[in-house]
């Protein structure tokens, strides 16, 4: 008797309530989420103006850019295992790969000009962003299937315009790209499985491919045709997250090419996808991509962005990005060496500012 009557009533309850119920929602995750990360603390964003206030925000946030992300110590040792190499035209391109005890080995593009000097050569980092083919278009080769239609897509070869401006330079293949993958064994996004499989053991992927960079300087480093002291970086897309990354934790990166990244973590993560390899788990408890840019002052730097480029929002977004830039750029008294190069075109690589650039802070024309 009871159990029905309160049935009973529950359903004269629900028909009367129906109409109110319509209007009612449990929030998602999605949404939940989005409140969090537009709400998140930054606790370390830079307000100094001078000098002494850079550098002592420059040595508690890349302290803390440290703990957050892990080691990228690169191997103090290693092995160079020379794959294969063709005389071009007008440079030599060398397929090498690297191997050190204790991480994965490392595939690169070792691209020397064909002009003869033999020593003191300025180099250049070239990484390439997410796609099937890796390291492949940066270093030009249009030979391989598929290939020729990348590099027009994105005039994505910027590591053999670079060789033919007089650079030694180094394409490295990062994780899960190219040679590094095996795309058919995942059945999903390998970015975001590569970033379950490794934070289920403690690693940060984004770690490794930084370590990866920091390698390909030291290879540089150790090759007779460069001078030590003169080697910038260069990269679109995720190349740009990663040239950014590299250059804000590797000190003997001394000018930056960042193209296609002008974004922040907090927009792409509230808006829309952003793949497990961009991600710094507890970031936006202390700072955003803009922090980690900031890390590159005082040394120049340029930020490429395409007016038609669909994957920089331009609805504020952007301008916090550059008005963090620039206020750690003002402190330090060196607002010069901050460039942008807002051009006509879309996700591509442009190099119209970072050609001249490179060639005045590594060349010294």
């Amino acid at each position: 008797m009871l159990l029905g009557s309160l049935l009973g009533q529950q359903g004269q309850q629900g028909q009367q309530g129906q109409q109110g119920r319509e209007d009612l929602s449990t929030q998602t995750i999605n949404e939940s989420l989005r409140q969090e990360i537009s709400k998140a603390k930054l606790q370390m964003l830079f307000h100094g103006e001078t000098v002494t206030e850079a550098e002592q925000w420059h040595t508690g946030f890349s302290g803390k850019l440290r703990e957050l992300v892990g080691s990228t110590s690169p191997p103090k040792r290693w092995e160079t295992v020379m794959v294969g190499g063709k005389r071009m035209e007008d440079h030599t391109r060398y397929e090498i790969i690297l191997k050190a005890n204790g991480v994965p080995d490392l595939p690169v593009y070792l691209l020397i000009p064909g002009d003869g000097v033999s020593r003191g050569r300025p180099a250049v980092v070239a990484i390439h962003g997410h796609g099937e083919f890796g390291h492949h278009a940066v270093a030009g080769r249009a030979d391989l299937p598929g290939v020729a239609a990348d590099i027009e897509r994105a005039n994505y070869d910027y590591g053999l315009q670079f060789v033919r401006r007089g650079y030694v330079v180094v394409c490295p293949c990062l994780i899960p790209f190219g040679d590094r993958v095996e795309k058919d064994r995942y059945g999903s996004d390998p970015c975001a499985v590569t970033f379950v499989r490794m934070m289920a053991l403690g690693r940060v992927p984004l770690a490794e491919n930084v370590r990866d960079i920091r390698w390909a300087v030291s290879f540089l480093q150790s090759r007779s045709e460069v001078d030590p002291d003169k080697i910038g970086c260069a990269g679109l897309s995720y190349g740009g997250r990663m040239t950014m990354m590299a250059t804000a934790m590797e000190p003997r990166i001394k000018v930056a090419a960042i193209s296609g990244a002008l974004n922040l973590l907090q927009e792409r993560t509230s808006l829309r996808y952003s793949c497990g390899l961009q991600i710094i788990p507890s970031l936006l408890e202390y700072g955003d991509y803009s922090e980690i840019g900031s890390l590159i002052a005082p040394r120049p730097a340029v930020w490429e962005m395409g007016n038609k480029d669909a994957l920089i929002v331009g609805d504020g977004w952007d301008t916090k990005f550059k008005q963090r830039l620039e206020r750690i750029y003002n402190a330090y008294g060196q607002r010069e060496n901050l460039h942008y190069d807002h051009f006509d075109g879309g996700h591509r690589w442009n190099g119209d500012v970072a050609f001249p650039l490179f060639d005045q802070v590594l060349k010294g024309e």
